[in-house]
């Protein structure tokens, strides 16, 4: 039993558990310490994935020595293609499908949460942005000056690093996620929107698997081998990115594949983890275009969301590996692109932030079809 319980995916299944009971009996003095304690989690999360994102790169890109820096754009390249490539197949999706689920143009409001009195902020070290170029860039230069002491330190940090994980991220996440999920019940989001949000689901989670098929297809094209020998690894890894909202299973899935060489693997998966998001940006356009229609009667125009979406590729790049967080990166885009106001930007968090696991699953998995693509590149 101990060791069922200590399973990640089994602790956040029973924080999201506890977290949508707790949502409907709080009153407001237990919401306020809920609202502070969601703070300080997310304070701790946010704070650590700049370091996450460095531990894991730089040292992987070290260790390529030859070829780092044209398979590192090569990688860049591919990553943002399947990105926006996925997000316009959602939008034509999603403008062909929405009008026929009769969504009403108005929502009901959200109950207004109490303002949190425990206002800790501990500002990351470097934005998400700063930390990917940061690696990369250190990853190069060990690599051009072939320093193996640099590479070592490296190594040692990203051990470090692990621990952090280990020690600190996974016990605090499941206590972030029934605060989230604590938050969102108490202002009805579960409830309200339940029916319009299982509709649209349903709708992208068939997409995902759709684009999923092309990118595999599209990978044994190109590398002229049968690519079921990466997806077929990738089963632990969909699920737990469902039960976790993480990629924390994608590598050893990736070692398992005959047909990936592991020094490819290594700097690809960790690195593909943060720059391709198809799935997390592919709901995000198709959430847009409902949450548009709900709100405000109709659907961005053709030219609003093809710029939203080319932005959208880059600006995720930066989003932070929390729930809902590819919104977060976004919102200036929702905002000055887009038009959308407070409740607007509320509940397209609010519904995005409830499946964000599915959209995280789709990332990872294609993460394998690329992967495929950039080992057969680096051969040639």
């Amino acid at each position: 039993m101990k060791k069922f319980l200590s399973n990640t995916i089994v602790q956040l299944l029973i924080a999201v558990i506890i977290g949508l009971s707790a949502g409907f009996v709080v009153n407001d003095a237990v919401l306020e310490a809920i609202v502070c304690i969601k703070h300080i989690t997310g304070q701790i999360i946010f704070f650590l994935v700049p370091l996450i994102i460095l531990g894991f790169i730089a040292p992987s890109i070290a260790h390529l020595r030859s070829n780092a820096s044209k398979m590192l754009l090569f990688a860049f390249g591919i990553a943002y293609l399947s990105s926006i490539g996925a997000s316009f197949f959602g939008a034509a999706v999603g403008y062909n499908v929405i009008p026929f689920l009769h969504i009403a143009d108005d929502a009901n409001s959200l109950k207004a949460l109490p303002e949190n009195l425990l206002k800790i902020d501990i500002p990351p070290v470097m934005n998400v942005m700063t930390a990917l170029v940061l690696a990369a860039l250190i990853g190069l230069a060990t690599a051009w000056v072939k320093s193996d002491e640099i590479s070592k330190l490296l190594d040692t940090f990203q051990k470090m690093v692990l621990e952090l994980v280990k020690r600190v991220l996974l016990p605090v996440l499941p206590v972030f996620i029934a605060a989230n999920f604590c938050i969102l019940s108490y202002q009805g989001a579960v409830t309200k929107q339940l029916p319009v949000f299982l509709s649209i689901l349903i709708v992208v989670i068939v997409c995902h698997f759709i684009w999923l098929t092309l990118l595999y297809f599209i990978a044994a094209v190109y590398s002229r081998k049968n690519s079921y020998q990466v997806l077929r690894y990738y089963g632990p890894a969909y699920l737990t990115a469902l039960g976790t909202m993480s990629s924390a299973a994608t590598l050893e899935c990736a070692r398992k594949s005959p047909i990936l060489r592991k020094e490819i693997s290594d700097v690809t998966i960790p690195l593909f983890a943060n720059i391709h998001l198809c799935g997390s940006i592919l709901t995000e356009t198709v959430f847009v275009l409902t949450v548009s229609q709900m709100l405000y009667g109709s659907m961005p125009s053709i030219l609003q969301i093809t710029l939203f979406i080319l932005l959208l590729g880059l600006f995720a790049i930066g989003a932070p590996g929390v729930p809902g967080g590819t919104v977060l990166a976004s919102l200036g885009l929702i905002i000055s692109v887009l038009h959308f106001d407070e409740a607007g930007t509320a509940l397209l968090l609010t519904i995005f932030a409830l499946q964000d696991s599915f959209g995280t699953a789709c990332n990872i998995t294609g993460d394998g079809a690329l992967t495929l693509i950039t080992d057969t590149f680096e051969k040639k």
